[in-house]
């Protein structure tokens, strides 16, 4: 479990407690914001301190806010910074207190980033970094920040550290603040080096990608060298960057791609209310997630995606834990994760859920797997998200993707093909629509090749499970009338006495039966 994929452990998600209306949350969001602009200017309360530059080159101004965030506390508390002209480089540490809590009540979790003068208004034009819970400190400036954070020129102006309290034990949150300004000569901003949009590929053709990854530019213990190496180990064609809440990665994945390897950008958005991939996205796409789904902000946040040329693909939909489950619906997504790392409770519920989606083929969501692998010992590519597209190219994968040409499999072993066939000319694969009358017989036809030992098949439905036998192959006989769609699965051997059906080993996206011939 990772310190701060909220998936996993406390992170960045709804808070608990009791609640303030949103006016008292504005009153109190609007009082905390006076007092640390007080503080952190110098004029403030007793509760902030500051330690005046001495007047020469490379001096540093060292600002200190205590606060309290009572239980019910808005999700998110701004901290204003006045910066003066001349300062090269900002440094921000925190603390805040742990107190014991009783068994089941969540205790304090504080999450931290920084909006520069630009503002801190939707969609985020002053973004410059976020860490969640991860860090304890951070520096930015034109030449350089801490992963997580975006280097650029520190302009004089108003900044704002954000704070967001993820959860407040009943005794509330004291919290340390400390801002470090140093002076001294900007430097110059290096130009980011991008992904290409393309790599060298084999046409048309099967590519095996891992789209929700995390490294240190995140909650991650892995560098984007260490991830691109286990991916090319995994057997991966492509990989997606898709660190929480921030774009910082985009820019750190020079010399790691290469013909064998197409790297992606996008983000993982965490929201109070469900995280979501924004998935292939023009690099440099920062999307905002301060939102709830109270707010009916998400649909203008998927559709700045959509302008990027991205996808948006709600995460692990039924992860328990805090902030993590999906409430915002599904009108606006182009696929859903429904398989996150090894194979778990979590992941048969979203199956589920998925496969009841699965009435309208006009409405229906393509499956997607992906690894959110974040350390060693939690392996890239378990799952994987194997495409058919025209080329290993960023548009062709996320077109195959949307399109549902995929199937999604526990390692790069295991190859499959499903199809459906009619008469001598009738013939769909995965994602396609087999036009055939209602009453014309239909032959599906599975084969699966590296399957585990002992392993099943299973042909489903919209009636359930039709069809099972042992790998390799497996075939079955029925009508459109019969069945509106069919995709297959391969498990593993159930546990002896757990009730339970086995852990999947693959998946595949439906095959459509039906419509004119």
């Amino acid at each position: 479990m990772e310190p701060m994929d909220a998936r996993r452990t406390t992170g960045e998600g709804e808070r608990q407690g009791t609640r303030m209306d949103r006016r008292g949350a504005l009153r109190f969001s609007a009082a905390a914001g006076a007092a640390a602009a007080a503080a952190l200017s110098g004029a403030g309360p007793a509760r902030g301190e500051e330690h005046a530059a001495d007047g020469h080159a490379g001096r540093e101004e060292r600002r200190v806010l205590r606060g309290h965030l009572p239980t019910g506390a808005p999700d998110f508390v701004y901290l204003p910074v006045k910066v003066p002209e001349g300062v090269r480089e900002i440094s921000v540490s925190y603390r805040y207190d742990k107190p014991e809590v009783p068994a089941g009540t969540p205790g304090n979790a504080l999450d931290i980033g920084i909006f520069d003068e630009r503002g801190t208004a939707p969609p985020g034009r002053g973004f410059r970094g976020w860490s969640g819970g991860f860090r304890d400190s951070f520096t930015l400036g034109a030449q350089q920040a801490t992963p997580g954070y975006l280097p650029g020129p520190v302009r004089a102006g108003t900044w704002h550290v954000v704070l967001g309290p993820y959860t407040v034990a009943p005794q509330g949150l004291d919290y340390e603040v400390t801002v470090v300004l140093r002076y001294g000569p900007a430097g110059r901003t290096p130009r980011p080096v991008h992904p290409p949009e393309r790599a060298k590929g084999r046409g048309r053709d099967w590519y095996r990608g891992d789209c929700h990854l995390h490294t240190v530019h995140s909650d991650g213990a892995r560098t984007p060298r260490e991830v691109a190496a286990a991916a090319r180990a995994a057997g991966l064609d492509f990989l997606a960057t898709t660190e929480h809440n921030t774009v910082s990665g985009h820019a750190a994945w020079e010399g790691l791609w290469g013909d064998d390897l197409l790297v992606m950008c996008g983000e993982e958005v965490t929201t109070r209310n469900g995280h979501w991939l924004a998935l292939g996205t023009d690099p440099g796409t920062f999307i905002d997630w301060r939102y709830r789904a109270r707010d009916d902000a998400f649909p203008r946040f998927a559709r700045a995606v959509h302008r990027a040329d991205g996808l948006v693909v709600p995460a692990h939909p039924s992860c328990p834990f805090v902030g993590c489950q999906w409430k915002f619906g599904y009108a606006h997504a182009d696929a859903v994760e429904v398989w996150n790392g090894p194979w778990t409770a979590d992941d048969e519920l979203a199956l589920a859920a998925w496969d009841n989606m699965l009435v309208s083929r006009e409405e229906w969501l393509p499956a997607m797997g992906n690894s959110d692998a974040h350390k060693e010992g939690q392996d890239v590519g378990l799952p994987q998200t194997v495409v058919l597209a025209d080329d290993l190219a960023r548009r062709p994968l996320l077109a195959a993707i949307r399109a549902g040409r995929s199937y999604l499999a526990e390692s790069s072993r295991i190859s499959l093909e499903l199809a459906a066939t009619t008469g001598t000319a009738g013939h769909a694969g995965i994602g396609g629509t087999l036009r055939a009358a209602p009453d014309a017989g239909v032959t599906v036809a599975l084969t699966v090749r590296g399957a585990p030992d002992g392993a099943t098949l299973h042909l489903v439905t919209d009636e359930g499970t039709m069809c099972t036998g042992p790998a390799p192959s497996l075939t079955w006989r029925t009508t459109p009338s019969l069945a509106t769609y069919v995709r297959a699965e391969v498990r593993h051997p159930a546990r002896p006495g757990s009730g339970l059906p086995g852990a999947m080993a693959a998946m595949t996206n439906p095959v459509w039966l039906g419509g004119p011939a």
